[in-house]
């Protein structure tokens, strides 16, 4: 992107946080990192770390979420960036990257007036000889899809790639009608036409149906297709990330996992299939 324009995103962010509805009232500090801090011209996303603390509202749902399987983060994420895309959130991480050498910019702690992250954000100036920085954690399966896979999926798929633990299948999705009859009246039921998240899970379920895979046996964006009587799950589909601290439990069960990176209404889709190795 323009460095322009992940000017104005970080801008926005800040009148967002400024107005201070939960649970950005959490926020405690905001730091950015990576080749927009260096001065990118054109830096693949903005990478920023938030540190936050916890109420009663927030364990509550964290915990709910946790037991369905979804995204805690996807409200604060949602509440940061609005309706924009373009940056790369890392919760409660900066002890870890600072521990893995990068440099991070303070933009905005608690108690500070926001003019001052304003200013700050108006320091980090662009630098011509500053590219974009090199993707850490990366693998072949990742190549054009960096900035749709986050950096604690790529680190998370990079370590248990490279202990043999997973196989990992670039996907193109294509539109189709879902063979299953019921499969095809759940994802009509959850969603409507026009919504993005029903042409993904559509897509999904037709490369599934076409690799073989019994639909009676996958988990749908943290519902089973057929209900809860179902026996076995050997699948589990996620919509844009959701789901990801999910992943790694259901990864150790055995259970293969179907991420769709950007679900789109109309825009070609991309996704990744993560299967467990066959332990010996």
């Amino acid at each position: 992107m323009k460095r322009e324009r992940a000017t104005r995103l970080l801008a926005d962010m800040i009148t967002r946080l400024e107005d201070g509805a939960w649970p950005l009232g959490l926020v405690d500090e905001v730091y950015v990192f990576g080749s927009y801090a260096r001065g990118a011209l054109e830096p693949n996303d903005v990478d920023v770390v938030i540190e936050h603390g916890t109420d009663k509202r927030w364990l509550g749902e964290s915990l709910d979420a946790s037991i369905s399987g979804r995204d805690s983060y996807v409200g604060m994420r949602q509440a940061l960036q609005g309706r924009s895309r373009g940056i790369s959130f890392q919760f409660r991480d900066r002890s870890s990257l600072q521990d893995e050498g990068f440099e991070l910019f303070l933009l905005w702690r608690k108690g500070e007036p926001f003019s001052l992250a304003r200013e700050r954000l108006a320091s980090l100036t662009a630098n011509p000889e500053a590219g974009p920085a090199p993707r850490d954690h990366m693998l072949t399966e990742f190549e054009g899809l960096e900035s749709p896979v986050p950096r604690p999926a790529r680190i998370e798929l990079f370590n248990r790639h490279a202990k043999g633990k997973i196989t990992i299948t670039p996907l193109r999705l294509l539109d189709g009608d879902i063979e299953d009859p019921e499969a095809a009246r759940h994802v009509r039921r959850r969603w409507v036409e026009t919504s993005p998240l029903r042409r993904a899970a559509t897509c999904a379920l037709v490369a599934l149906e076409q690799r073989g895979v019994d639909l009676g046996e996958v988990t749908l964006h943290g519902q089973r297709l057929f209900g809860r009587d179902q026996p076995t799950e050997r699948c589990f589909v996620d919509l844009g990330w959701n789901g990801f601290g999910y992943m790694g439990r259901l990864l150790d069960d055995g259970v293969a996992w179907l991420e769709v990176l950007r679900p789109h209404r109309s825009k070609p889709m991309e996704a990744l299939l993560i299967e467990p190795t066959p332990r010996t």
